[in-house]
């Protein structure tokens, strides 16, 4: 099947890469840092039109952040990009996880909307699932004490080396994304139930429920939120319901989109001015990478 992106050296090239590297480096959720530039020049070799292009994104990213490191390309990997940075750079607990009904979430909207049972939980081995709603607290109260302990942590080392540690416990890990989905799906609902009586929504709140599969929120955790992480990642408008449900604001420098307005996109467009804000980079809105080590800015 011919490949539009890189020519059939760089494929070839790939393939010798990908025998040479252990199989324990796959399992690392977030890798070490790398040089940017050095990691744009392993990764886009090729004279075609999308490496070049590719490379200018790489060197504009570049004038910003020294470093790459590199997400493991699941269909989690926005959330964990995302949830990664956050907790990086975490010094307090968010308003929404102060809130005293914050671990009954799953209890209260279980009584409201029947239809959360259908919800689909990742699978747990070796023992049976309890009650959905007591699967969900667990997530949510394993997602405030992380970032609880996390934020505390005041060495800026210290706090890296604990979210390592933690990004390196895949059932720690994936139960804190399952959490992050359920709180989108809290999210969404609100939002829904605000526009239908009248009140104003975020423009990407029409967005989301204007789509064929998702007019409401049971439709979005059926088509949408119950496949992410199983068979499919984030689409754009669920970037903007993941921002909007963290009140963080997610920078996105979306490198395909190189030379054009669309090249640093804000999740969302208009956030409000005290959210904190986390950097991603992506190649082609799917996958999603994470720079670190920002560059000094200097006085002209």
């Amino acid at each position: 099947e011919e490949d539009m992106y890189r020519d059939a050296e760089e494929i070839e090239r790939e393939k010798i890469l990908l025998c040479e590297t252990s199989s324990s480096e796959h399992k690392l959720s977030v890798a070490p840092e790398m040089d940017i530039m050095e990691y744009c020049r392993k990764e886009w070799r090729g004279n075609t039109p999308v490496a070049k292009k590719m490379r200018k994104g790489y060197e504009a990213v570049a004038q910003k952040f020294q470093s790459i490191r590199r997400v493991r390309g699941d269909n989690y990997c926005a959330l964990r990009a995302t949830l990664f940075q956050a907790l990086s750079q975490a010094t307090q607990l968010p308003n929404w996880l102060h809130s005293e009904d914050f671990t009954m979430l799953s209890e209260n909207l279980l009584s409201k909307y029947d239809w959360i049972k259908q919800w689909q939980l990742k699978e747990k081995l070796g023992r049976k699932m309890g009650k959905i709603s007591d699967e969900i607290k667990e997530y949510l109260i394993l997602l405030r004490k992380k970032w609880k302990s996390i934020s505390e942590i005041k060495g800026p080392v210290e706090k890296q080396e604990a979210c390592d540690k933690l990004f390196k416990n895949e059932e720690e890990e994936y139960s804190l994304y399952e959490a992050l989905k359920f709180l989108m799906l809290n999210t969404a609902i609100k939002l829904y139930n605000d526009a239908k009586n009248g009140m104003r929504v975020p423009v990407f709140s029409w967005l989301l429920f204007a789509r064929d599969t998702s007019g409401n929120p049971c439709q979005l955790m059926h088509n949408h939120l119950n496949h992410i992480g199983h068979s499919g990642g984030l689409e754009q408008v669920e970037m903007f319901l993941l921002a909007y449900t963290l009140q963080y604001t997610i920078q996105v420098y979306r490198l395909y989109k190189h030379s054009t307005d669309e090249f640093i996109t804000l999740y969302p467009n208009d956030p409000e001015e005290d959210w904190p804000v986390v950097t991603l980079i992506t190649e082609d809105d799917r996958h999603y990478n994470i720079p670190v080590r920002r560059c000094q800015e200097t006085m002209l």
